[in-house]
């Protein structure tokens, strides 16, 4: 039998997610993906909900896909598809006391995705380069663990104000940025600000996933995103969209918001706030 937690008062967390095709595409290479579980059985979220972390965790996804004719929009799909069969596993060993468990399963559930996908682009013509961004938050109670490929991105807007990206792209732009030798104006506007160098499949012979934690408390917000949103949005009209009072949910905000400025990309979102 599994240890009881012992956790008084629970935390509880609100969602909100959303994903659009934008102006320009044909087709929406985005996914996300909401789940509760524990060490038996995962269930999927919809788009707006809350729940409590006192018997089971949840986890958050976001993917952005990559690749000619359906491809991206396959790759997205199996990427946050596959993250519904390691986390029971995680679960189950976090209630045992094997802490390391999560950070060991985080970086073996993006090595499983990369190798499906870069079997599927070995043997089928049109899946040749098929790849992914993943960006993925897994809530136990008083901690977010993260993991990270890609450009996609994990802010952080702690509850006393101020954002932080945990996240850190996979770009050269994303480098420079990070050592201060761009601003956000100049990154944004780069022509190479897209230009992966590491993602899930992709034709990648490896994957290094970034991986973290951050200790949450009550006020709290996490937001995933793809960079449809940062293609319309700086950093701080994120954190404003994010902040300011709506009877519409942060993320259809969030979302409508970035479309609205650009466009040109896929856009998707989830927001978390922790209450």
């Amino acid at each position: 039998m599994l240890p009881q937690r012992d956790i008084s008062p629970a935390p509880r967390l609100r969602w909100s997610g959303l994903s659009d095709i934008g102006k320009v595409r044909k087709n929406n290479e985005d996914a996300f993906l909401g789940m509760t579980f524990d060490a038996r059985e995962a269930h999927l979220l919809g788009k707006l909900g809350e729940a409590s972390l006192k018997s089971a965790d949840l986890a958050f996804a976001v993917s952005d896909g990559m690749g000619g004719a359906m491809a991206g929009e396959f790759a997205s799909r199996i990427t946050v598809e596959k993250i519904t069969h390691l986390l029971p596993r995680a679960f189950k060993q976090a209630a045992a006391g094997i802490e390391s468990g999560r950070t060991d399963v985080l970086a073996e559930l993006f090595a499983q995705i990369h190798r499906a996908m870069s079997y599927l682009g070995d043997c089928y013509e049109e899946c040749r380069g098929m790849g992914a961004t993943l960006s993925l938050c897994w809530f136990t109670p008083g901690w977010m663990h993260f993991a990270h490929v890609g450009d996609s991105r994990i802010y952080y807007l702690p509850a006393g104000g101020g954002m932080k990206q945990l996240s850190e792209d996979d770009t050269y732009v994303g480098w420079l940025l990070r050592n201060g030798k761009l601003t956000e104006y100049e990154a944004r506007n780069h022509p190479a600000r897209n230009r992966l160098q590491k993602a899930l499949g992709g034709g990648n012979q490896f994957v290094d996933p970034q991986v973290g934690a951050v200790a949450f408390e009550k006020g709290d917000t996490f937001v995933l995103c793809t960079d449809g949103v940062m293609d319309g949005l700086f950093d701080n009209a994120i954190a404003d969209c994010i902040r300011t009072p709506d009877t519409i949910d942060p993320a259809q905000r969030l979302v409508r918001a970035a479309v609205e400025n650009s466009g040109r990309d896929n856009t998707t979102a989830v927001v978390i706030e922790v209450l």
